[in-house]
């Protein structure tokens, strides 16, 4: 039977209730400051008498934790039947993004390894075990890959414990280079730089990015990171640092964790069949690494193609992403 938390608010940490679709999950939102970015979360619920694990879930550049709340809600239901934990989705809004924006002492560089630690950071001071999952998409995915090889090096100190799994749901695991990119991220932040400020309107804005050539659902999901400030509109994230963290995960790359991958850890990539984020080198290069980890006891890496979905798999093949991730997630086959 779900958890019932609509009549107990923590002034402090809780901030609404977000109502669970199904009867398997409950969900609550909940904020950190003190130098911790923010987060939600999404549990699944069962009778008390098993385990609860935990699963970090890191969004995209310029999204926030709130994009994966139905995807979340969904696994946290399908897990609370299949598996042998009861699991808690930790949803972080990244530096610079959503919440964690507003949040001082989340200083530069703002790159791949300092939001890793914001992760580590979060769960010293929160008290918790350290997750079993981390699952990213996009920029988080490289954001995960980025803990798990700092945490395999120690960064975090003797009391952390690596991930059993990740999920990198499509994230290219190399350098993303000018001559491979189809330039259209470069675009938006280029643009997003130009614009005025404060912005006079959602609709002004929307307008004027399909003006310049972008689709509309592109532009109206940049709207969608807009919040009111008196009379005008700002901007739900900090733009100048969003853009050194792309620039980070452009230079980065992770072929080497791949290849030597931690024991007794799976990193699991879903590619998206029609995204453009991939080209024919990069793919053959991680599908041979996965042919050659395929033992968990030394470290395994798998590949997962998602039909019928561009690079927004939570939104263009939900359903799909679903069944690839909770029918190989951690809990499900142990």
């Amino acid at each position: 039977m779900a958890r019932t938390l609509a009549n107990r608010f923590e002034s402090r940490f809780l901030i609404r209730f977000l109502e669970s679709p199904c009867l398997f999950a409950s969900c609550f939102t909940s904020s950190r400051s003190l130098q911790t970015v923010a987060y939600e979360e999404v549990r699944s619920s069962g009778d008390g008498k098993k385990n609860e694990s935990t699963a970090l879930i890191l969004h995209g550049l310029l999204g926030s934790g709130r994009n994966w709340r139905s995807f979340s809600r969904s696994l946290a239901s399908s897990l609370s039947v299949s598996s042998a934990s009861d699991w808690k989705m930790i949803l972080v809004d990244l530096r610079n993004h959503g919440r964690s924006a507003e949040v001082e002492g989340l200083n530069p560089p703002h790159n791949l390894v300092n939001s890793a630690k914001d992760l580590a950071d979060l769960v010293k001071s929160s008290g918790w075990k350290w997750p079993d999952v981390v699952i990213g998409h996009s920029l988080g995915g490289k954001v995960a890959l980025q803990f798990m090889e700092s945490c395999a090096r120690g960064d975090y100190g003797v009391s952390a414990s690596l991930p059993k799994q990740l999920w990198v749901l499509d994230s290219v695991p190399g350098e993303v280079k000018a001559e491979q990119s189809d330039g259209e991220v470069e675009k938006v932040l280029k643009t997003l730089q130009s614009l005025p400020s404060p912005i006079p309107s959602r609709k002004w804005l929307v307008d004027h990015m399909v003006e310049l050539g972008f689709t509309r659902s592109l532009s109206e999901w940049i709207g969608s990171n807009l919040k009111r400030s008196g009379d005008s509109e700002t901007w739900a994230f900090n733009l100048d640092g969003a853009v050194q963290m792309f620039n980070s995960y452009r230079e980065t790359a992770y072929w080497s964790l791949l290849e030597n991958p931690p024991k007794e850890t799976e990193i699991s990539f879903v590619i998206a069949e029609k995204s453009d984020r991939w080209d024919h080198d990069t793919t053959k290069r991680l599908e041979t690494i996965a042919n050659q980890r395929q033992n968990i006891s030394e470290g395994k890496v798998a590949t997962h193609l998602l039909r019928n979905s561009g690079h927004w798999v939570h939104t263009d093949n939900p359903k799909g992403l679903l069944e690839i991730v909770s029918s190989n997630f951690l809990s499900t086959h142990k």
